[in-house]
């Protein structure tokens, strides 16, 4: 089987294809990340960024976002960050992912979320995960085992 050189998806590192999707150069691989209000900002190998706006249909019935929409993004990122490290783009599976909740999370309200991998395994990732508010105050983290989606293998 041939590789097609020109192919972003076969050419790119980790942290530049996830970087590409943040800049629309490359198309994200689902859209969950426009329902959950996920932008990514920034990628470098074991570090990424997302800008997170999370919309009023995240929100549960006293007010605040959902925790499973906190998880969800706590996990993207985690994910994200052990892709970045690759010499090419692999989606990652959550093998385990463990959120501390701390403050509440606004609808509307503008949130960074930065993925860590701190355990760059070829079979095995460990990555982590902060959300922190306007203020610089973290509000959710996670830490995560993640492996690579062998369905995605080239």
């Amino acid at each position: 089987m041939s590789v097609d050189t020109t192919d972003p998806w076969n050419t790119l590192t980790g942290a530049e294809l996830i970087q590409a999707m943040g800049e629309g150069r490359f198309p994200e691989i689902s859209d969950i990340n426009r329902h959950i209000g996920q932008r990514i900002r920034r990628a470098e190998p074991g570090l990424i960024e997302i800008d997170w706006r999370p919309g009023e249909h995240l929100t549960n019935p006293g007010g605040t976002v959902h925790g499973g929409y906190i998880a969800m993004i706590l996990d993207n990122a985690v994910c994200l960050a052990g892709s970045s490290t690759g010499e090419l783009f692999m989606p990652m599976l959550t093998l385990s992912l463990n959120v501390d909740y701390l403050r509440g999370v606004q609808a509307g309200a503008a949130y960074t979320v930065t993925g860590t991998c701190v355990h760059p395994g070829r079979t095995r990732l460990v990555s982590n995960a902060v959300i922190t508010d306007e203020r610089g105050r973290p509000v959710a983290q996670a830490s995560a085992a993640v492996v690579p989606n062998q369905a995605f293998a080239r």
